[in-house]
């Protein structure tokens, strides 16, 4: 049993909301990771945002969880189709790396974003290149059942022997199984039929490549998921995430293939959760589209990652959120005004669970009691992270609740919302750039400068010292004279 109120989730799988029981003393979570051949974009970070609320949400109701995130490595096509070249390949050619280089370095990247981003580490990221025998295993138990079929390119899953076929997508069967492609497969029986085992084409030999039943090649894209988060989770689990764009296809496939292998007539995932998309001119975010900003991006320009999670965290994970510059700016300022209320507060105590938080209450303060009430319930109406965003602020404003009471109902609110107020100083969140971000030679110039324009001032030279103070301002750097000399800073 859980504390305060029931946490209710929409479950794509059936398009409802639902209560969440565990089925197990620890709930299994998959969340659908990286393809490591490029830097992930903001829209891509939603997704491990949104999964990271989730985590805490359990951890609000004491619920353990095991979450694995894949890392993948191998197997996905470039536009997700089941021909072409691997991404990872293609990138290690474009950059003149080779594979393991391309992924190692992207890995790297991807785990700086969700540091930054203080999304909470899973507890395991397995490696699609690690597991590919057990893909190998798992499709070829397909073909012993009868629901796979062999091509010159390779092993393919009938869709049409999978009875539930489309469920989670909301389409309906044989317009799943007409639209679901615009490839063209030569022999493909169904266009919604996808590649269990991708096979090399002749003449065409393969940088990551492996021997199985059918030759040389890679496993498919919608195998390693299904494979790595039974090996890692159990032949059933409780919640599997990702952005809604695997709604219609790569989860439907991973359901596809999983129930075929099992063949126990029971749902082999019970809660699917999916967060939006994330859009910039009312269009969606897609490294196809062209340039898109990363996290790093928003970091240059003056931003602290802690605003870019309070952006997306003042929309419904359900709900597509557009990005631009005025929202990210409000954000930002969102985050100094909470930060400089919070400081005043610290120590905050440790309120990462609803139990925790109610026996940390003073017994006489009804206001925060009843904040933390408005929280619980929040979080429970499937994770309405902006009623946590409002009663937090509204909590920071209200003159009736004690000094004790607010430090509790700020540390929980921080505790679900992620946004590290525990520690955060007004001063990161305007961060500017330092003496520190420059090199040794960019701060002699600087100061060797400064040292000119003090002499033409002591040489009453005004002019020449106008014309220094310009040349400063061309490089970034703001001066200004005090009575102990001139101090200066990068705008």
């Amino acid at each position: 049993m859980t504390s305060g109120q029931q946490l209710r989730l929409y479950n794509s799988l059936g398009r409802r909301i639902m209560d969440f029981v565990p089925s197990a003393d620890v709930v299994g979570m998959y969340s659908c990771g990286p393809t490591v051949y490029h830097f992930a974009h903001l829209g891509n970070m939603r997704a491990y945002v949104f999964a990271d609320t989730l985590r805490r949400a359990l951890r609000w109701k004491a619920i353990p969880v095991r979450q694995v995130v894949n890392i993948t490595d191998v197997g996905h096509a470039v536009a997700d189709s089941d021909t072409g070249e691997d991404k990872i390949e293609m990138a290690a050619a474009r950059e003149e790396r080779s594979v393991e280089e391309i992924a190692a370095f992207y890995t790297k990247a991807f785990f700086d974003d969700t540091t930054a981003l203080n999304v909470l580490p899973a507890d395991v990221y397995p490696r699609a290149t690690e597991y590919v025998p057990d893909m190998i295993e798992f499709a070829a138990r397909l073909e012993e059942l009868g629901y796979t079929y062999l091509l010159p390119s390779g092993l393919y899953f009938d869709t049409s022997k999978s009875p539930g076929y489309g469920t989670l997508a909301l389409l309906d069967l044989e317009g799943q199984r007409e639209g679901a492609r615009v490839e063209q497969i030569a022999g493909r029986i169904n266009k919604s039929d996808f590649a269990l085992w991708r096979t090399e084409e002749p003449g065409v030999r393969r940088v990551m490549r492996w021997k199985s039943p059918w030759g040389w090649g890679a496993p498919g894209w919608h195998l390693e998921c299904s494979v790595m988060s039974m090996a890692l989770l159990g032949q059933h689990f409780d919640i599997h995430t990702g952005g809604v764009d695997h709604r219609e296809l790569h989860h439907v496939n991973e359901i596809a293939q999983s129930e075929a292998y099992l063949g126990d007539g029971q749902p082999w995932v019970r809660f699917w959760v999916h967060n939006e998309f994330l859009l910039m001119n009312n269009a969606k975010i897609a490294k196809s589209s062209g340039p898109v900003p990363r996290l790093a991006d928003l970091v240059e320009a003056g931003y602290h990652p802690m605003a870019y999670r309070l952006f997306l965290l003042g929309g419904h994970y359900r709900s597509q959120l557009d990005f631009t510059t005025n929202a990210v700016d409000a954000a930002q300022a969102t985050l100094r005004r909470l930060a400089g209320r919070v400081e005043a507060l610290r120590p905050l105590p440790a309120a990462e669970t609803y139990d925790a938080a109610r026996a940390l209450l003073p017994p006489e303060d009804k206001v925060a009691a009843a904040y933390l009430e408005h929280l619980d319930a929040a979080i429970a109406a499937d994770m309405a992270t902006p009623k946590i965003l409002a009663a937090l602020q509204e909590s920071l404003r209200d003159t009736d609740i004690s000094a004790e009471g607010l430090r509790v109902v700020v540390a929980a609110a921080d505790a679900l919302l992620g946004l590290g107020l525990a520690g955060l100083e007004v001063r990161e969140v305007d961060r500017r750039r330092s003496a520190a971000d420059l090199d040794p030679a960019e701060v002699e110039l600087i100061e060797r400068k400064i040292a000119d324009r003090t002499q033409a001032r002591m040489d009453r030279n005004w002019g020449r010292a106008d014309e220094i103070r310009a040349e400063l301002e061309a490089l970034g750097v703001q001066v200004t004279d005090t009575p102990a000399g001139p101090t200066w800073e990068l705008t």
